[in-house]
């Protein structure tokens, strides 16, 4: 009779055991794989189709809740069976809670053993069949203001400051991290205000070259310099009545730096290769997610421009301090990408969702939109936890392996050659080059 077509995964540290589950296993025809450690099972894990983990609790070092948890989001579709010498009703809350199907207490039958097998197979099926698809009719009202969106205080502090400033032509610097919305929040100032209809331009200053700076922001005039063919307005021009957003003002030189605060100061623009000043009505929103106050101590910003910029200042929190605003971006993002790729919009699924929330979000709003719109493209029916990168999932974190003496280390070579060999002595004997009474002096 050949085997089961399941794999399961046996993890234990104590190879008594570890050997009796197998051969109990190996009885009912499955095929198992055996690891004494929760770092050598999860190399199994990475290497083989496993359906079934079974593994103990209590282990050195890196212990089975851990594994459990990893299990539980990296491949949140295995299911699992938990045996322990050492059982408590916490221990059982704590397991059930991370999707353990079942729990076994040692010692245990033969047939025990196979029916929490069966229970944890046909739970996994079960759990499977049931998966529904979440409603994706708002539970809560989404609050939105202009392209901003939550509803944390975090985020109700930038939209009181732009209720104060959106009807008058104040300049504004805007900090914050990369990825946390910046150019949103200048273009809420713009468009929830008086002026939305005057133009809105928005210029990167990181992406245009240092030498064209100056000309791309002021224009320049005919024969300044070769290949200007013709006069020519620059961004202050056309956003002349509106708005004009410098987004990484930091990465402007001096000189254009100077320019700018005379545009700021005498509200007229002079054109590159040009004598004559144009008046102009400018509101200039300035971004940044570098510390101007430090580049002024180290003078490659300007002090005078620096007050200049700060009339108003606008913090724009990273995304880990307004995390209960995930939901609601989230829900933004997958009627976008749903849209876009699948033509209707797409669910999360609870578990999911706690793991977005528990992430740290170096990369902020940016980076949050970049994994909803990769899981969209990855998942069928909704988004799960196996639709979402590695990278927010739990990890382990394994000790340093301490110093061993050589007597350790070659014995634990020996236990896994015989491991290797159905714990054949005189096969592994012949594969470590020495004879069985050597190898049994070795392994006492």
């Amino acid at each position: 009779m050949g085997f089961n077509k399941e794999n399961i995964l046996i993890v234990d540290d104590d190879v008594n055991i570890l050997e009796l589950i197998h051969r109990h296993l190996q009885s009912l025809n499955y095929h198992a794989y055996k690891a004494v450690s929760v770092k050598e099972a999860l190399v199994i894990l990475k290497d083989t189709r496993i359906d079934l983990l079974i593994t103990d609790l209590k282990m050195p070092e890196v212990d089975g809740f851990q594994l459990v948890k990893y299990v539980s989001e990296h491949y949140p579709l295995l299911p699992k069976l938990v045996v322990t010498g050492y059982p408590s009703i916490n221990d059982a809350l704590h397991v059930i809670k991370a999707g353990v199907l079942d729990y076994l207490v040692k010692p245990f039958t033969k047939d025990e053993l196979k029916n929490a097998v069966l229970n944890s197979f046909a739970g996994a099926t079960k759990a499977k069949e049931n998966v529904k698809i979440p409603s994706n009719s708002p539970k809560e009202k989404k609050l939105a203001y202009g392209e901003l969106i939550g509803q944390s205080s975090a985020i109700k502090r930038v939209t009181d400051i732009i209720d104060r400033v959106k009807d008058n032509k104040a300049t504004v610097l805007i900090m914050g991290e990369s990825g946390t919305g910046k150019e949103l929040v200048a273009r809420s100032v713009h468009y929830m205000g008086k002026y939305s209809r005057a133009p809105f331009i928005a210029v990167n200053c990181g992406a245009i070259p240092e030498n064209l700076l100056e000309a791309e922001l002021f224009g320049y005039a005919k024969g300044a310099f070769t290949g200007a063919n013709e006069d020519r307005n620059g961004f202050f021009q056309a956003a002349n009545k509106g708005t004009l957003f410098l987004d990484e003002i930091g990465n402007a030189s001096l000189s254009v730096q100077s320019k700018l605060l005379r545009v700021l100061q005498e509200k007229e623009v002079t054109k590159v290769g040009s004598q004559k000043a144009e008046k102009i009505e400018v509101r200039v929103i300035a971004a940044t997610n570098s510390d101007l106050s430090a580049q002024v101590k180290k003078e490659l910003f300007r002090e005078d421009l620096f007050y200049r910029l700060t009339v108003v200042e606008i913090d724009v929190p990273p995304l880990r301090d307004r995390k209960s605003d995930i939901p609601l971006l989230v829900d933004k993002f997958l009627l976008k990408y749903g849209v876009e790729y699948k033509d209707r919009m797409l669910g999360i699924t609870p578990e999911a969702m706690e793991l977005l929330k528990r992430h740290h979000w170096p990369g902020n709003i940016r980076e949050l939109e970049n994994v909803i719109q990769r899981a969209v493209i990855m998942c069928d029916k909704q988004i799960g936890v196996a639709d979402l990168p590695d990278n927010l999932k739990f990890k382990i974190e394994f000790p340093e392996e301490r110093l061993l003496p050589l007597r350790e280390i070659e014995k634990k070579y020996i236990l896994k050659v015989l491991e290797a060999t159905n714990n054949n002595k005189s096969q592994a004997a012949e594969i470590l080059q020495i004879d069985r009474k050597t190898l049994r002096q070795k392994i006492q």
